[in-house]
């Protein structure tokens, strides 16, 4: 067998440490050589798996007796679609390393054999206790299809619903699960559920291993979306506005053009309730009427027919007169007896005596002395 071709940029050291260590085994060169090309096929098995697999073939024919190399020739040969090659190469590293191996691989190429029955006698089998979550999910995807296989199609969509099947949950595996637990769904005439399960697998699908996009475009006759990831996401709503208002910063805070619109609105409120004075200086019949009110009120308090006495006004009225009552009531005699006031016709006369009383005693000052002189 000619070696393949290996670029000079692919290095030994870009293989894993723990295979590079199973290695150790191998003179120098040859164990550089074969993991040159161990790198190679790994780098060559998605896109290339038959150039991949030329690279492993080469490989195990320098280190057949390397159980991790015959594991990697086994896998590669998988991806080839290389069944029986396959199933020998994870066989015989199985017997060299011991442990579980690739219990799930081992059954789906059973699957590809058609011998279901294997498959699921693998899945049965004590090794399953040692495999890891990732591989326990993939032999449980691997056994419901191989009870699809036999026709037992409600076994295979109930082999499938494990504790990982949450469309909640994140990881490596969910979307295949959930794109296996659909595709079973729909074999079993559950069409609604299927499309339900075939969403959650596309959005959990990030990596795009899964084609659930398109069979979503199938059962329900949508054109299939572009390979854009902003043209299609799965749990946010559709045809929302291209503008929302934005929220204010602090809730209960007012943002500044809602400070200036308020303050806008009061001006406008207060001009409307108080106009400006000039306003009112220079409306001539505003002014007039003033004026005229103005006169009616002189008017009024010259001919006494002022507005009347307010209540309070007239409680005071009635303090004063009673007031006056008590001065009254004190002026009255000894007797009890109130003193008469006197008249104007009294008074005069009264006036009258004094003056007449004065002429006399001026007229002759010396009438009352024996001798008509002046007293000594």
């Amino acid at each position: 067998m000619a070696e393949p071709r290996l670029p000079d940029e692919i290095k030994a050291g870009e293989l894993d440490t723990e295979v590079r260590r199973d290695l150790r085994g191998l003179q120098k060169e040859t164990a550089e050589k074969v993991a040159r090309h161990l790198v190679a096929a790994g780098m060559l098995v998605d896109e290339e798996p038959e150039r991949a697999l030329e690279h492993a073939r080469y490989a195990r024919r320098r280190a057949s007796r390397i159980a991790v190399v015959r594991e990697a020739a086994g896998i590669v040969a998988y991806h080839a679609g290389e069944w029986n090659e396959a199933l020998g190469e994870l066989r015989a590293a199985r017997r060299m390393g011991g442990g579980p191996g690739h219990i799930a691989v081992m059954a789906d190429i059973e699957r590809a054999l058609g011998r279901p029955e294997r498959a699921l006698e693998l899945a049965r089998g004590p090794e399953v206790k040692e495999l890891d979550r990732a591989d326990r999910i993939e032999l449980a995807i691997v056994a419901a299809g191989a009870r699809r296989d036999l026709g037992e199609i409600e076994a295979a969509v109930v082999g499938l619903q494990v504790e990982d099947l949450d469309p909640k949950r994140r990881e490596p595996w969910s979307s295949r699960l959930f794109y296996a637990y659909a595709d079973n769904l729909l074999a079993a005439g559950r069409e609604s559920d299927a499309v339900q399960w075939f969403v959650h697998a596309a959005d959990a699908d990030t990596d795009g291993e899964t084609d659930a996009l398109s069979r979503i475009a199938e059962l329900t006759g949508e054109d299939l979306p572009e390979d854009d990831e902003d043209d299609i996401v799965f749990g946010v709503e559709e045809n929302a506005p291209e503008q929302q208002a934005a929220p204010a910063a602090v809730a209960g805070e007012a943002t500044d053009a809602e400070v200036a619109d308020e303050a806008d609105e009061d001006e406008d409120e207060a001009d409307d309730i108080a106009p400006p004075e000039d306003a009112e200086l220079d409306d001539p019949e505003l002014a007039d009427a003033e004026l005229d009110d103005d006169a009616e009120l002189d008017a009024a308090d010259e001919t006494g027919l002022a507005d009347p006495p307010s209540d309070e006004d007239a409680d005071d009225v009635v303090d004063i007169e009673a007031s006056a009552g008590e001065d009254l009531a004190a002026d009255t005699d000894t007797d009890g007896a109130p003193a008469e006031p006197e008249t104007t016709a009294d008074a005069a006369a009264a006036d009258e005596e004094a003056a007449d009383e004065t002429s006399e005693d001026r007229a002759d000052p010396y009438a009352d002395t024996p001798d008509g002189g002046p007293t000594p």
